[in-house]
């Protein structure tokens, strides 16, 4: 595999530091031990969830302009970096903030999760610049499996400052996470560094900034009817919109979920530690499946699977249940995100990656959107986290009867 490509896929090892250490494991911990301490459970997940939506919101409305401008100027890898800093700063800043300061809390996290988000989107879009057709799904794959491996890493070596403070020299687990997130900003930025030594994109065609701006709105509603017309790109976003929000959502909540219900967070962190393992291995098996079988075979699988895990997650009474399901979440994680990704890829123009990858981010923003904010509401009204976690089944069920209709 040519170093471009191993170049591209290391940013997978990067951010997903930010998305496994913040996002899924120690933000919404601390948020709701340290920082919101005054509310019921149920509240705060109300509160963690609305910022998380947010977050998405402004991806969604952001990524299809910014992409289409992206793709005129040739800006694809300035706009990745910009998003890049703006979450490296933002994942510092988290280290700063004092106890009980649970809106200033939510604010920093709010524009991390726009850093990370944004990043993503172009990321995303530069595959189909590091990989030909045929191995599109194989390099997705490796950044996934990259993602859960650097991720998990980090990850592990955070748990271990939270769980045994003194033996790194520091006062205690309060302070073990703050430090965390210290670690995550300076991770990566380090490791954005290869993709922007060896990653090449197509050039700026000469534009001026004003001109790319105006174009990149008139071409933006050019490719919105354009997906309208194009039956298999518009099917699949619709598909993707429902399942991606179901995995979204679970990332997201599964941490708060499981506090809510009583379990220890040790027994949390633990099997988020086990999801991130077992998905080094898993993303790059679903590779070859993509490879071999077809990517829709290999998504049709992984949500079958993630059915089976919310509804078995509803009823979850004991810890060693919570350790089981975070193998079978493993094992399909990164597939369904890869293959998606992969998917999508052979539907779209090269040419315009950026703006297509604008909307293929919008729509599974604007899905994670309203994810957390049916968990956090419905668990809000009838005051049981389990029966707010099935609704995502429903979510799932739509996104695999609407990639049946998908045809290439």
């Amino acid at each position: 595999m040519k170093r471009a490509a191993w170049s591209w896929a290391f940013y997978d090892f990067a951010n997903s530091a930010f998305a496994t250490t913040v996002m899924a494991g120690f933000f919404p911990l601390f948020f709701k031990q340290y920082w919101s301490t005054d509310v019921s459970a149920t509240e705060s997940t109300f509160r963690f969830g609305y910022a998380s939506s947010l977050g998405s919101l402004a991806i969604m409305v952001l990524a299809p302009v910014l992409g289409a401008i992206a793709d005129r100027c040739g800006m694809r890898k300035r706009f990745l970096l910009g998003f890049t800093f703006l979450g490296v700063l933002a994942t510092a800043a988290l280290a700063q903030i004092a106890e009980g300061q649970w809106l200033l809390a939510l604010f920093v996290f709010f524009l991390g999760s726009v850093g990370f988000a944004g990043g993503t989107s172009f990321y995303d879009s530069l595959i189909v610049f590091v990989a030909p057709r045929e191995k599109l799904d194989s390099v997705s794959a490796l950044g996934y499996a990259l993602g859960y491996l650097g991720g998990g890493l980090l990850f592990a070596l955070n748990v271990w400052m939270t769980l045994k403070p003194a033996t790194f020299g520091l006062t205690g687990a309060a302070e073990a996470v703050k430090l965390s997130f210290l670690m995550v900003a300076v991770w990566w930025a380090l490791f954005t560094l290869p993709l922007v030594m060896w990653v090449k994109e197509p050039g700026s065609n000469g534009e001026s900034m004003t001109a790319a701006v105006r174009g990149g709105m008139r071409q933006l509603y050019q490719t919105f009817c354009e997906i309208r017309s194009e039956k298999a790109i518009f099917l699949f976003l619709l598909a993707y919109w429902c399942y991606i929000d179901g995995v979204d959502t679970i990332v997201r909540m599964a941490v708060d979920y499981g506090l809510s219900i009583g379990f220890q967070s040790s027994d949390l962190i633990t099997a988020l530690l086990i999801t991130q393992f077992v998905g080094f291995p898993a993303a790059i098996m679903f590779g070859r499946i993509g490879e071999k079988h077809g990517a829709k075979r290999g998504i049709y699988i992984a949500i079958v699977v993630y059915s089976l895990v919310t509804l078995g997650a509803s009823m979850m009474t004991k810890p060693q249940q919570f350790y089981i399901l975070a193998v079978v979440i493993g094992l399909v994680q990164g597939g369904i995100q890869s293959l998606s990704r992969s998917y999508f890829a052979t539907l779209i123009p090269a040419d315009k990656s950026g703006e297509f990858f604008g909307f293929y981010n919008m729509w599974g923003k604007f899905a994670a959107v309203l994810g957390p904010v049916m968990v956090g509401y419905t668990a809000r009204v009838t005051g049981s986290p389990g029966l707010s976690l099935l609704t995502l089944v429903i979510l799932f069920a739509a996104g695999g009867l609407l990639l049946s209709r998908v045809r290439q």
